[in-house]
């Protein structure tokens, strides 16, 4: 499967919920969020999803709710010295929270992170960002970190809306996140300090470095310390110059204004690797075992490779020795440099620009007449559309059937052929199109 990355949208700004709600319209299991608090241990917690409008684009609209009822808002006012979460970046704040409302240390949080059954993707990244939160809030408050106290409501979204964030990319197989420019938003909200400017202290310094726009519509609390603390701990920052499409799903917050769509967008793309320029990998082994060669170039491609050639040659004193050249787009070099270091015995490499002219392609799915899928590139070449089945479909067919592979990429080029015949006209042909 091409490798798939994710680009976050905060053009109309982003919260935690906001991006739990994008995640389940991308394909995240409802059922995995709502169990998600009993997994954290925070009886009582529950987690509300809900189908929304906002300006006239359907969005998913997540609440994580306390046992009371309470839920996280912009508005809510916390103790003196106890900093607000804002979980939430534009829920309605019903409910207000006096001087003695109970809170949560950051220190706590983190150790029940720590204590809950997550992978250890999860962990290290969840962990850092309730790090990077506590630090603004810190530093804006002039306490440790993890004396920083959340006020139970914001405290409990908080956690909620990290874990659930992170173990959402994880629950789409998405480790490779990018974001565009981030809308703030303008105007004041009520905090335990106060009336205090958009952004927020907190949000401000947790921006740091970020791209910001305020050429949007966006009003109020856009962006929250939780949302901009999400975008700081998993995100690479701009994505690829290129990629192509698959899938984009919007996640809403609380309000709903007439003037914009109030939603956070999650596209899930991938890499062109029709890339007008790339990156030439070469280097020659003579001490390598050729049983480790394919190891080698599994390695390389997936790291970002575009594609991997092995010839022999003949090295110095006589030896018998590999030429490994790969080819990658720019932004994937490193990353295919280091596979190459790391998984062979070579002591250095030879790298060069080059420009190269491909065919535009797509990758569809077909089905065999027996029901098996099969992913299919179609070149769009001078002549019409070419096709080529992806061996490995062909070979997982081949093995499972017993039947040859030649045999099995026979049949699926006789059964489109009759569903063509059957239709009468050419079947489309688009990427996300199945038969």
């Amino acid at each position: 499967m091409p490798r798939r990355f994710a680009i976050i949208d905060p053009s109309a700004g982003v919260s935690g919920d906001m991006l739990l709600g994008a995640l389940v319209g991308a394909g995240a299991d409802p059922a995995w969020l709502t169990g998600l608090p009993a997994r954290l241990g925070i009886d009582g917690v529950t987690v509300e999803i809900a189908e929304v409008d906002r300006a006239a684009i359907r969005a998913t609209k997540v609440t994580v709710r306390l046992a009371d009822g309470s839920h996280e808002g912009p508005g809510d006012i916390a103790p003196r010295h106890h900093v607000h979460a804002h979980g939430a970046a534009d829920q309605a704040g019903e409910h207000v929270h006096g001087g003695h409302a109970p809170h949560r240390h950051v220190g706590e949080l983190l150790a029940m992170v720590e204590s809950a059954p997550l992978s250890g993707w999860v962990h290290a990244r969840a962990t850092a960002c309730f790090r990077l939160l506590a630090e603004a809030e810190g530093r804006v408050h002039g306490v440790a970190p993890d004396d920083v106290a959340l006020h139970e409501v914001g405290a409990l979204d908080a956690l909620v809306d990290i874990v659930g964030v992170v173990e959402g990319f994880e629950q789409l197989g998405i480790s490779e996140i990018y974001h565009w420019p981030l809308a703030l938003g303008d105007g004041w909200v009520r905090a335990a300090h106060g009336v205090m400017a958009v952004p927020t202290p907190a949000t401000a310094l947790l921006a740091e470095g970020m791209t910001v726009r305020n050429d949007g519509p966006a009003r109020g609390e856009a962006t929250t310390p939780t949302g901009a603390a999400l975008l700081r701990a998993l995100s690479n920052g701009p994505p690829p110059s290129a990629w192509r499409m698959r899938q984009s799903a919007f996640g809403a917050g609380e309000r709903n204004p007439e003037s914009y769509a109030n939603v956070v967008r999650l596209i899930v793309a991938e890499p062109v690797q029709e890339a007008a320029e790339i990156v030439v990998l070469a280097t020659d082994l003579d001490d390598l075992s050729p049983e480790y060669l394919e190891p080698l170039r599994e390695a390389m491609v997936a790291a970002g490779a575009l594609d991997v050639q092995v010839w022999a040659t003949m090295g110095k004193k006589g030896r018998v020795s590999f030429r490994i050249e790969a080819l990658a787009a720019p932004d994937a070099q490193a990353a295919v440099s280091d596979a190459l270091l790391r998984h062979s015995t070579t002591g250095g490499l030879r790298l060069w620009r080059a420009n190269r002219t491909t065919l535009e392609r797509q990758i569809v799915t077909r089905t065999t007449e027996d029901g098996d899928q099969v992913r299919v590139k179609v070149f769009e070449a001078p002549d019409g559309l070419r096709e080529k089945p992806e061996l490995d479909d062909l070979q997982e067919v081949a093995r499972r059937t017993g039947h040859p592979v030649p045999r099995v990429a026979r049949e699926l080029q006789d059964h489109r052929a009759r569903r063509a015949g059957q239709t009468g006209s050419r079947e489309s042909t688009t990427s996300t199109s199945q038969e």
